[in-house]
């Protein structure tokens, strides 16, 4: 299949390989895959130890379940809660546990939260149950975005007055500086030299998106598919930057991500989005215009304001290290529960739960 099977062409790999042991010639390469997707890809294709001992991929907050704090999982618990209300929600966020109450422990309770595929989805479902208020969890980076407003766009035309959408979508590059600013107090700085810039976020906006935060903290990022040639690809492309001095964006993924991004989706996003002051980030804390809510003219799908939703604070689970692996301060195993009280089957953080999180990831191929 063409961009497949050449992109995990064995022959391509140990050229790669023999190509990184060659030229990563420095101590140490501390290297970010910021995507979920990135993480789990190095761990399946058994990437993380073809790789020379001097690189080291450090996981990043790249997967949108685990940097959504308990505070906003609580908001979106109290909305299910309510009478009359159908809750519905990509499943990696039922059990995502909050404060308390995960959603899958309400809808166990007698809530109707339900799981859907598509925003679309729950469009359908306010169409189909006029007389109840469907709420949609809409959660993701730039990625996701799109489908969401296509929802939004879709309700107006239908002109359904009992569809909302409680907005979490969070932005790309606005993480990639709190990776940094976040240890701007810290005796201790920052420890990454390269980052694994996302594929498909990229494919919406861009490879130009990169530019100001690459050189505002003089770290070099390269755009990667997710096939493990693109990975190897894109890591020798680092290391290459790092050897000889540069700072630059680069595109390795260059058969879907174009320089300007998708112009119709960006416009889509334009009109039917606005960035918030300040959002809260589990791991990087609250960071200013990070992430997005609808605008005014599509208030009346604002879930937030319909309901008068409260934000309170939060609380993580005491023995969960999730933030510090959403941080690149550690690596999962490096937890103290990892694979004993939080697995997949009995999780404690947001990490173990996602089929993105860098905990599941170790805990499945490690």
């Amino acid at each position: 299949m063409k961009y497949v099977d050449e992109y995990r062409d064995p022959a391509r790999m140990k050229r790669l390989l023999a190509q990184l042991h060659t030229e990563a010639t420095t101590d140490s390469y501390r290297l970010m895959e910021f995507c979920g997707g990135h993480t789990h890809a190095l761990y399946r294709y058994g990437l993380v130890s073809a790789l020379p001992d001097c690189i080291t991929m450090v996981h990043g907050p790249g997967c949108p379940v685990c940097v959504l704090p308990a505070a906003r999982i609580d908001a979106a618990v109290e909305l299910a809660k309510k009478d009359g209300v159908i809750f519905c929600s990509y499943g990696d966020m039922l059990r995502v546990p909050g404060s308390g109450q995960s959603l899958l422990g309400v809808r166990a309770a007698g809530a109707d939260v339900r799981v859907v595929y598509s925003p679309l989805d729950a469009v359908k479902t306010a169409l189909d149950n006029l007389n109840f208020q469907v709420v949609f969890f809409a959660v993701g980076f730039e990625t996701t975005m799109p489908a969401t407003a296509l929802a939004v766009k879709e309700a107006q035309r239908l002109k359904l007055k009992n569809f909302f959408v409680f907005c979490n979508h969070v932005l790309t590059p606005p993480a990639i500086r709190g990776i940094f600013a976040s240890d701007e107090s810290s005796d201790e700085p920052v420890n990454v030299h390269g980052i694994v810039g996302p594929g498909h976020v990229s494919a919406v906006i861009g490879s130009d998106a990169y530019g100001l935060v690459v050189n505002e903290f003089n770290t070099p990022l390269v755009i990667s598919g997710f096939e493990p040639v693109d990975l190897l690809e894109s890591i020798l492309m680092l290391v290459r930057q790092i050897n000889e001095g540069r700072v630059e964006v680069e595109n390795q993924y260059r058969r879907v991500v174009a320089q300007a991004g998708n112009a119709k989706a960006i416009a889509l996003l334009d009109d039917v989005f606005v960035l918030r002051g300040e959002f809260e980030w589990r791991g990087l804390g609250m960071m200013p215009r990070s992430a997005s809510a609808l605008a005014n003219r599509y208030a009346q799908f604002d879930a937030e304001k319909f309901f008068e939703v409260i934000v309170g604070q939060g609380k993580e689970h005491p023995a969960c290290v999730c933030p510090d692996v959403l941080r690149g301060k550690i690596q999962p195993e490096q937890c103290k529960v990892f694979g004993k009280a939080c697995t997949p089957e009995t999780p404690l953080g947001a990490c173990m739960v996602s089929s993105e999180g860098a905990c599941a990831a170790a805990f499945q191929y490690g």
